[in-house]
């Protein structure tokens, strides 16, 4: 299993990293990738991944959330040191109007800053969508040559065809497993080889775990969901989703 993107800079899981490292490698998760929300989580991002070079992938980015009255200054501290450090993906990056549109506009030209540094570099973005999917699409659109995976994918089946037709990927985590989820249905015809493996964690917990912090190793309740929807082994879904994983970020 590859987990596409993990918040492991966290102090839930640096109090005690090694043993962290440990769980989920015994329980079969081969790579992780680790976004970078914001200025000041970077030093963690880059220190938690150096320990673990061949294991933990730090990505740069600065969060739609996170976007405030500094955030050009932000963009160009973020910028100075992507030159610093062999990121893996620009992210976490992205649009998010649900809980305040006060900086709206500045979240969209903050995106197509980013999106610009990915085409430059030739790296793949993690792109965050809540309640911009409009926003979102125009956007990407102006970037034909981007290549990347939506975040936390959790939309309907039109708008899952319109990302893979730009291209992109589709990051499946926990949300599959939740009971009201109309995830399931909407990717009975989207093809397995435009998904990856994702948790979001310490957030989007799969049942049977909900409410308790995620960790990269329940990716498996993802793939056995995943396993009934296409009606394949779990063992195909983890071989395709790793070979999507390798082939999208460039991962050994």
């Amino acid at each position: 299993m590859i987990d596409t993107h993990c918040h492991i800079d966290d102090p839930l899981y640096t109090v005690d990293l090694e043993a962290c490292i440990k769980r989920q490698q015994d329980a079969g998760v081969e790579q992780i990738l680790v976004p970078g929300v914001c200025l000041k989580d970077m030093p963690e991002v880059i220190r938690v991944c150096e320990q673990y070079p061949a294991y933990l992938h730090p990505a740069i980015g600065l969060h739609p959330e996170n976007v405030g009255d500094n955030w050009e200054e932000e963009l160009d501290a973020l910028e100075a040191m992507l030159h610093q450090h062999n990121f893996i993906a620009i992210g976490e990056i992205g649009l998010d109007y649900h809980f305040d549109i006060t900086y709206k506009e500045q979240q969209k030209l903050a995106l197509i800053r980013q999106l610009q540094w990915a085409v430059d570099l030739d790296l793949p973005v993690m792109i965050h969508a809540r309640d911009a999917t409009a926003d979102i699409i125009d956007i990407l659109r102006q970037f034909p040559s981007l290549r990347g995976v939506m975040h936390c994918f959790s939309g309907s089946n039109e708008t899952a065809k319109q990302y893979i037709q730009m291209g992109l990927y589709l990051g499946i985590g926990g949300v599959i497993t939740f009971k009201n989820s109309k995830l399931r249905e909407h990717l009975t015809d989207i093809p397995l080889d435009r998904l990856v493996l994702e948790t979001d964690a310490p957030y989007m917990t799969p049942v049977p775990f909900r409410g308790q912090p995620n960790e990269s190793r329940y990716m498996i309740y993802v793939m056995q969901t995943l396993a009934d929807v296409y009606q394949l082994p779990v063992s195909a879904i983890e071989s395709t989703t790793n070979a999507n994983a390798k082939a999208l970020f460039g991962l050994k």
